[in-house]
């Protein structure tokens, strides 16, 4: 009897997980065209102009740094801004792996820079950025610095043998909540020059 409570229990947990993430399926994410696909999962894309709120991180490490600036720049959409104006969560959360490591999230479509609450912490700006054309690799899993890396690594030589020039810095983007387990989405990205 106890076995088939945790057998139930345990189906509606995952039920449940499903359902939360085919919502977070359904989040905003930032438009683009698929200009080519080099190989199987890595495409060039040309994104529109964007306006995220960002944060500076201290490193460039995901692993030590990616929760702090995760909270840094959810903690503005979640209402800590002038107005006390929440703002609905889109993905993915992007980081900039570099020298100037950042982490931003791409504000709603709906917004222009200007109508945008004013964030309390000064480790919060709102930035606007021009349209972008990046070489993008896409992979499964979850994402930790040793992932991210190797998945840089093929995007670079997948450049190199293209002879497509790129600029620094790579960026990860991940497009799922930390417990999500089904379809977890995450992608390498570079700036083409």
């Amino acid at each position: 009897m106890f076995s088939k409570c945790l057998l139930v229990l345990g189906i509606v947990i995952l039920v449940l997980f499903g359902i939360y993430s085919f919502y977070m399926g359904k989040i905003e994410k930032p438009s683009y065209t698929v200009e080519s696909v080099l190989e199987e999962g890595i495409e060039i894309r040309v994104y529109d102009t964007m306006i995220v709120a960002k944060t500076e991180l201290a490193g460039a490490s995901f692993d030590t740094y990616g929760s702090q600036g995760f909270r840094n720049v959810a903690s503005y959409i979640f209402g800590n801004n002038q107005s006390q104006t929440k703002i609905a969560m889109t993905s993915p959360v992007v980081m900039e792996q570099g020298a100037q490591s950042s982490m931003y999230f791409v504000m709603p479509k709906q917004y222009t820079k200007d109508a945008l609450p004013t964030p309390n912490s000064n480790r919060v700006e709102i930035v606007e950025l021009k349209p972008k054309r990046l070489a993008v690799i896409r992979f499964g899993g979850w994402a930790n610095d040793q992932r991210i890396l190797k998945y840089q690594q093929r995007l670079k030589r997948v450049l190199d043998d293209a002879k497509l020039p790129f600029k620094a810095p790579f960026i990860f983007m991940a497009y799922n909540a930390p417990w999500d387990i089904f379809a977890r989405r995450n992608e390498v990205a570079v700036e083409l020059d």
